[in-house]
């Protein structure tokens, strides 16, 4: 059997790392959609991959688990990488910790237990991770370390206290930075690594969306004053993914990647500043 690789999500920027880290390989794809699945498969399969679909829901545990079974009948599990999410203008603050954090959280545990040494896996965090104020130590530990079925029940993260969908996503996608930091100790333990990159606006259908929400107009003026100048592309995240899970990348694990052609640079220190 041959090494396997999974993508969970099965949008551009989990194509475009695949496509990179997948040659002699079998892809298993999951998505949330049937169609979603289908469609990606049908893409990788005519440039020559070998692809198994499946749906899964990653708020699930049985259904995550169920796609940890079925990637071990195809063969070792050599890489993982998580690309599903929901964002700000498509989901309620509570869907957003559930999909995002959650989630991303049961992944990381259920993949955990059956990487294969040598092995690697890539989260999909955002920029907006790094635009969220700090928290505080107690609160970074408990995104990292909390007992996955315990995450959501933090008092910091109630309803009452996250009302807003993009607070829900900054805290979703600063929690998974830190949980691959800690789940990196246990994945290293098999000899595998683990790691996070932080897109910017990477144009996606998700990021379309984003762009004619009700946001739009901001995320425009956020490429507009950028050092870039410009939305990134899948295949710039492919690179960095192929980085990570390629031998180039063996001494990097529990490490984020921003990429964000500078946003979040302009957030703190330039023309988007909050006190500009």
């Amino acid at each position: 059997m041959k090494n396997v690789n999974v993508v969970i999500g099965a949008g551009s920027i989990g194509q475009a790392i695949v496509r990179r880290v997948s040659a002699g390989k079998h892809v298993l794809l999951a998505d949330i959609k049937q169609e979603n699945a289908d469609a990606a498969a049908k893409t990788l399969n005519d440039a020559g991959f070998t692809v198994t679909t499946a749906v899964v829901d990653v708020t699930s545990r049985a259904s995550v688990h169920a796609l940890v079974e079925l990637a071990q009948t195809l063969g070792e599990v050599w890489g993982v990488i998580h690309a599903a999410g929901v964002s700000p203008s498509q989901a309620s603050p509570g869907t957003i910790l559930k999909v995002d954090l959650y989630g991303t959280a049961l992944v990381l545990e259920e993949f955990g237990n059956v990487i294969a040494a040598g092995g690697a896996g890539i989260v999909i965090a955002s920029q907006s991770g790094h635009r969220l104020p700090p928290l505080s130590i107690q609160q970074n530990k408990a995104l990292a370390t909390t007992p996955t079925e315990e995450l959501l029940n933090l008092p910091f993260l109630q309803p009452e206290k996250v009302t807003d969908a993009l607070n829900a996503y900054q805290l979703s996608k600063r929690g998974n930075s830190l949980r691959v930091m800690a789940e990196a100790v246990r994945w290293g333990k098999r000899g595998a690594r683990v790691n996070t990159i932080s897109p910017g606006i990477i144009i996606t259908p998700l990021a379309n969306d984003e762009l004619k929400g009700p946001r739009g107009d901001g995320y425009r003026r956020m490429l507009s004053v950028s050092p870039a100048g410009r939305a990134g592309t899948p295949d710039e995240v492919g690179t960095i993914g192929a980085l990570l899970m390629g031998p180039d990348g063996a001494f990097i694990t529990g490490s984020d990647f921003l990429m964000d052609g500078g946003v979040t640079a302009a957030y703190w220190f330039g023309d988007l500043a909050p006190d500009k």
